[in-house]
C-alpha cells in the first residue's frame, strides 16, 4: 500500500549507510529470533488496538513509535552492526525508544494533568524521544529527510535571530520539547496517527496477500490477458503493476517485487534496457494513485482534509486511468517503432484459468473495497479485510481436502459468509471463526505450514511498515514547527502574491518544490510538507480543496521518476543492468500523464470529478466529464507520438512538432485552444495515415 515498504535488494555495506527499507530476514541466531518475535508482537498489538480500540489515541501513537524505534534499532543492530559492542548499542537504543512509549502509557493521565508544567523526567524522556527519532530516521531513511527535519527544528530554537519575514518571537526548550514529544502536532501528530491506524494494517494486509499467492495471480492474469499485444512483455508489466497497486500502493516496493520478473522478460523480447526499467518504474509508481486501494498518502489526505476515503478515490479515478492508459500507449508506440510483436499465445497461461484457480484470493480484496465505499472507516475496513485474508489462508488446507471444484466453491462461500457475519454480530464472532480454523489446522495435513505462513506474514508486515512509520514520525517535527512558529503563513502569503496575477506560475513553483523535496525524501513526507505549505495557498487562489492536494500528491510521486535523483528508477537499475539516470529519463517520458493531468485538473476540475464548469451549465455534468476525458486522452496520445516519434510509421520531425503543439493546445485552458488542438490533431493523424498507406503501396525497388 503505502509508500509503504521500500525494500533494498541487498543490505548496506557499512554501519554508516542508511537503509532504504531493510533487507530480507531479521538476523541470525537468538537475536534474529527475538527480532522476529518483536515484529510479530508489534503486529499483534496493532491488530488488537484496531479491532477493540480500548486504548486512548495518544497511548496508541506513543506505543506505535516505541515499537518502531525498538524494531528499527534491533534490525539495524542485527543486520548492519559489525561488532558485538555496536550491536549491543543499537539494542540499547531500541529498548530506550520502546520505554518512551511505555512512559506515555503508564503516566498518560499525569502527563495530561501537568500540561505546560512538565517535570524534569518528562522533559528528559521527551528529549530522548526526539533524538532517537532523528537517529532512526537517519539510519533507515537516509540523510536528506533527517537534514530537512533538523533545519525545521533548528528554526524553532534560533528563528528569533532570523531576518524578516522569517523571524519569530522565540520559544523555550521546555515548550519545544512539549510540542514535539507530547503534543498532537509533533511526533505524535496526524501522520503517526494515520500510520498507526490505517497504514500499518494495510501493509500487513498486503503481506498476507503476497504470502497467499496474489502476486502469482496478478502475473498469470496479466500475461494471459495482454501478453499477445504488441510489446506484450511491457504491457504485462504495466497491467501487473496496476493490479499490484491495489494491494501494496508502494512504488519502490512494486519495482523490486515485480521488476525481477518483468524487466528480464522485456529485455529478452527486444526492449532496450533503459526503456524496460522505465516501464517498470513508471507503472509501479502508478500503484500509489490506482483505485480502489491507493497508497498511504490517500489515507493521510482523507484524514487531513476530513473527507471520506471514497472522495479521494473518486478524485483519483480518471487521472489513474489516464496515467496507465498513457503507459500502455507509449509501450505500444515504442514496440511499433522497434518492430516488436507480442508473445506467442501458446506460451502464455490462460488468464481465466488463473482466476479460476486463485479466485478465493479476490474475496478479501472485494470485501475491503466494499467496506471502504460503504462508509466504514479505513481502520475498520482494513482490519476486517485482513481478518478475511487470514480466514482464507487458514481455510486452504481444509479446502484442499475437498475434491470436486463445485464443493470447494460452496466451502469458500460458506466460510466467507461465516466470516462476514461480523457485520451483524461483531468482531468477536470473527475471532471465534479464526480461532476455530487455527485449531483445525493443527490436525490437518499442511495446516502447520499454513500457520507458519500467517506467523511469518505478521512479522514481515511489521518490517515492511517500518520505513513509512519512521518517515511519519520524523515529519511530525516539520508539522510541529509549522504549527508552533507560523512560518507556513509566510510561505503561503508569498505563493498567493505570485498567484494573484499568475496562477500558472504558482503551480509551477509548487511543482518544483515537490520535485526538489522528492529528490531526498519519500512521497509521504513530501506530500505532508508541501501540502501544509502550498495547499492552503492554492485553495485561496480558487483551486478546489481535493484538487490542490492531489496536485501536490502527484508531483510527489513524479519526484521518484524525475532525474537526477529518481528512487524508483535507481531501484530498477540493478535488474535492468543499466544506469538509473537513463531509466529516469525514459520513465519521465512514459509518465507524461503524471505531469500533465494535475495542471489540467486545476483549470478543469471535472477531470477529478470536482466542481462543474461552463460546459456542465449547458450540456450537463456527465457531458463535461466525458468531453474533458476524451480531450485529455487525445492530447496525451498526441504527446506520446511526439515523444516516441512513431504512430503508423516513423514520424518526420515536423510531424512530431505539430503533434506536440496540438497536444499542448488541447491541454491549455484558453479560448479556442480546444478547437485548434482538435483540428490540428485530426489533420495530422489523417495525413500521417495517408502517407503511411501510400508508402506501402509503392513497389519495392528492383
Amino acid at each position: 500500500m503505502s509508500n509503504t515498504a521500500s525494500h533494498a535488494p541487498a543490505p548496506p555495506h557499512s554501519a554508516e549507510e542508511p537503509i532504504e527499507g531493510l533487507p530480507a530476514g531479521f538476523g541470525e541466531g537468538i537475536t534474529g529470533r527475538i527480532a522476529f518475535w518483536i515484529a510479530f508482537s508489534f503486529t499483534l498489538f496493532q491488530l488488537w488496538t484496531a479491532a477493540y480500540g480500548t486504548l486512548a489515541s495518544q497511548i496508541v501513537r506513543a506505543m506505535h513509535v516505541g515499537f518502531l524505534l525498538l524494531l528499527g534499532f534491533v534490525l539495524i543492530g542485527n543486520l548492519v552492526a559489525k561488532t558485538k559492542a555496536s550491536k549491543a548499542w543499537f539494542w540499547a537504543l531500541g529498548l530506550i525508544g520502546f520505554s518512551t512509549g511505555l512512559y506515555n502509557w503508564v503516566f498518560y493521565t499525569d502527563i495530561i494533568q501537568r500540561s505546560n508544567f512538565l517535570t524534569t523526567a518528562d522533559l528528559a524522556v521527551g528529549a530522548l524521544l526526539i533524538v532517537l527519532v532523528f537517529e532512526a530516521a537517519r539510519r533507515l531513511m537516509g540523510l536528506p529527510l533527517t537534514i530537512i527535519a533538523g533545519i525545521f527544528l533548528a528554526y524553532c530554537f534560533f528563528g528569533q535571530y532570523a531576518p524578516d519575514p522569517f523571524v519569530h518571537r522565540g520559544y523555550s526548550v521546555e515548550q519545544i520539547i512539549e510540542t514535539f514529544a507530547y503534543g498532537t502536532e509533533g511526533i505524535y501528530g496526524t501522520p503517526i496517527y494515520v500510520s498507526a491506524a490505517y497504514i500499518f494494517i494495510f501493509v500487513v494486509f498486503a503481506a498476507f496477500l503476497e504470502r497467499a499467492g496474489m502476486l502469482t495471480l496478478f502475473n498469470d492474469f496479466a500475461l494471459g490477458l495482454v501478453g499477445t499485444w504488441r510489446g506484450g512483455p511491457a504491457q504485462v508489466c504495466v497491467l501487473s503493476s496496476a493490479l499490484m497497486g491495489t494491494i501494496s500502493g508502494s512504488g519502490v516496493a512494486n519495482v523490486v517485487a515485480s521488476g525481477q520478473f518483468t524487466i528480464p522478460l522485456m529485455k529478452r523480447f527486444g526492449f532496450r534496457s533503459a526503456f524496460a526499467g522505465g516501464v517498470e518504474a513508471t507503472s509501479s509508481m502508478g500503484g500509489q494513485i490506482m483505485p480502489p486501494v491507493m497508497g498511504a498518502v490517500a489515507f493521510i489526505m482523507a484524514e487531513t482534509l476530513n473527507v471520506s476515503y471514497a472522495a479521494v478515490v473518486k478524485a483519483a479515478l480518471i487521472p489513474a486511468i489516464l496515467y496507465f492508459g498513457a503507459c500502455f500507449w507509449m509501450v505500444f508506440l515504442e514496440a511499433g517503432k522497434a518492430g516488436l510483436r507480442g508473445m506467442a499465445k501458446s506460451e502464455l497461461p490462460n488468464p481465466w484459468a488463473a482466476v479460476r484457480e486463485h479466485w478465493p484470493l479476490i474475496l478479501p480484496l472485494a470485501a475491503l473495497v466494499y467496506l471502504l465505499f460503504a462508509g466504514y472507516t479505513p481502520i475498520f475496513a482494513g482490519t476486517m479485510g485482513l481478518a478475511l485474508v487470514v480466514v482464507l489462508i487458514l481455510g486452504m488446507p481444509l479446502a484442499a481436502r475437498i475434491g470436486p471444484f463445485a464443493f470447494r466453491v460452496v466451502f469458500w462461500l460458506l466460510l466467507g459468509v461465516a466470516a462476514a457475519s461480523f457485520l451483524e454480530f461483531g468482531v468477536n464472532l470473527l475471532a471465534i471463526v479464526i480461532l476455530t480454523l487455527i485449531i483445525a489446522c493443527l490436525f490437518v495435513n499442511g495446516g502447520r505450514e499454513t500457520l507458519a505462513i500467517c506467523r511469518d506474514a505478521m512479522a514481515e508486515g511489521a518490517k515492511n511498515a517500518l520505513p513509512v512509520g519512521i518517515a511519519c514520525a520524523i515529519v511530525g517535527i516539520v508539522i510541529g514547527t509549522l504549527t508552533l512558529t507560523g512560518i507556513a503563513s509566510t510561505f503561503i502569503g508569498a505563493i498567493i502574491r505570485i498567484g494573484e496575477d499568475h496562477l500558472f506560475l504558482s503551480l509551477v513553483l509548487t511543482m518544483l518544490t515537490c520535485l526538489v523535496l522528492g529528490m531526498g525524501i519519500p512521497t509521504i513526507p513530501n506530500y505532508i510538507i508541501t501540502s501544509s505549505l502550498a495547499g492552503p495557498a492554492l485553495l485561496d487562489l480558487g483551486v478546489p480543496l481535493i484538487v490542490s492536494h492531489m496536485f501536490v500528491f502527484y508531483f510527489g510521486i513524479m519526484a521518484d521518476l524525475t532525474p537526477p535523483v529518481a528512487l524508483a528508477a535507481f531501484a530498477a537499475a540493478p535488474m535492468a543492468k543499466t544506469s538509473g539516470l537513463k531509466i529516469g529519463v525514459e520513465a519521465s517520458k512514459l509518465a507524461t500523464a503524471g505531469f500533465v493531468v494535475p495542471f489540467m485538473a486545476v483549470y478543469t476540475p471535472a477531470l477529478m470529478l470536482q466542481d462543474p464548469g461552463p460546459i456542465a451549465a449547458v450540456w450537463g455534468y456527465p457531458v463535461e466529464v466525458a468531453y474533458v476525458f476524451l480531450k485529455a486522452c487525445f492530447g496525451i496520445g498526441l504527446w506520446g507520438t511526439a515523444v516516441v516519434g512513431f504512430l503508423f510509421a516513423r514520424m518526420a520531425l515536423w510531424e512530431r512538432l505539430i503533434a506536440f503543439a496540438a497536444g499542448a493546445s488541447l491541454i491549455a485552458a484558453l479560448p479556442w485552444t480546444d478547437e485548434l488542438g482538435w483540428v490540428m490533431g485530426a489533420v495530422l493523424v489523417g495525413q500521417h495515415w495517408w502517407r503511411h498507406r501510400t508508402s506501402q503501396r509503392k513497389p519495392a525497388p528492383a
